[in-house]
């Protein structure tokens, strides 16, 4: 894990990505690499979250971005029980509307950190 100032981020390539869709005064603070089937990874700026979604047919790619003012909620998944440690999860579960979007992570700090900024700002 690498920084870029204050932006924490895993692949450089993956925070470039980031960069070059940025709106005016729009400030990155972190960009995870994940893992599993589907997800390539998720930005995090003060304004929105950003998915590459790797799922398409045909291998297309789609970057969706996703205004915190419009996430309802975000989840901590797992597959064992919370007891004890329930923000001890690497898989994150963004819920907008009716669609939800899953993001596995190669570490529970990481998890935590996505969770924790999306609240941050959808409970402003």
């Amino acid at each position: 894990m690498s920084g870029a100032g204050n932006v924490v981020f895993d692949k450089r390539e993956q925070l470039e990505k980031i960069q070059s869709g940025l709106l005016p005064g729009e400030q990155i603070i972190a960009v995870y690499d994940a893992k599993g089937v589907g997800t390539g990874f998720i930005g995090l700026t003060d304004r929105r979250a950003i998915i590459q979604d790797n799922s398409f047919v045909g291998k297309k790619v789609a970057i969706t971005s996703l205004p915190y003012s419009k996430i309802s909620s975000v989840s901590m998944v797992s597959n064992k029980s919370f007891t004890g440690s329930y923000l001890s999860s690497s898989e994150i579960a963004i819920h907008v509307g009716t669609q939800t979007y899953s993001v596995e992570f190669r570490s529970d700090d990481k998890g935590r950190h996505v969770h924790d900024v999306i609240l941050h700002y959808i409970m402003r």
